[in-house]
């Protein structure tokens, strides 16, 4: 029998939602036994190739992170927002209520601290969007994992029933928004 291959990638966030999903400890043994990994912290492989499940965690906050989402999105057949970054843009999203401009402003010329005074402009940095965004205002998603980060017990009730073919659905003492 072929195994449900799964993949994983990180855009504007901490990677709590990855450490929290390698928190299912053994339970990753069982895991492996109808799973394989294609792009994830367990492989260390750059670009996913064709895959049934991946697991995407971060806002999206520059166009490197739209192209990764997009690549993303058109390789995995089901794709699961992980966490409040994904989901509705999280801590990095708390700059949505500042222009841009005055962001960097603050972090790169004004703020304290700061001891050479310049914007950074380097044709190798991403350039940044204006707002920082939910991965599903830029593609579809077909499930999310709420929490912040959800726990290890959510990603492995998730995902066994999810890799067993059946509709996932999560007691209630397990979905935390926080």
């Amino acid at each position: 029998m072929a195994k449900i291959k799964v993949a994983t990638v990180s855009l504007a966030g901490c990677f709590g939602c990855h450490m929290s999903f390698l928190d299912i400890d053994e339970r990753l043994i069982a895991l492996l036994e109808v799973a394989e990994f294609d792009r994830s912290p367990l492989t260390d492989i750059e670009h996913c190739g064709p895959c049934d499940v991946g697991l995407i965690e971060g806002g999206v906050c520059n166009a490197e992170n739209v192209h990764v989402l997009r690549e993303f999105r058109r390789n995995c057949k089901t794709l699961v927002a992980v966490g409040a970054c994904a989901i509705n843009g999280g801590l990095p999203a708390m700059r949505n209520q500042f222009a841009l401009e005055e962001c960097l402003l603050e972090a790169y010329r004004d703020g304290i601290g700061v001891e050479n005074p310049h914007i950074p402009n380097d044709p190798e940095l991403p350039l940044l969007l204006d707002k920082v965004h939910p991965i599903h205002e830029i593609v579809k998603v077909d499930y999310f994992l709420p929490g912040c980060p959800p726990s290890a017990d959510v990603f492995w009730t998730f995902l066994s029933a999810l890799l067993a073919g059946r509709e996932p659905s999560l007691p209630y003492e397990l979905v935390h928004y926080d």
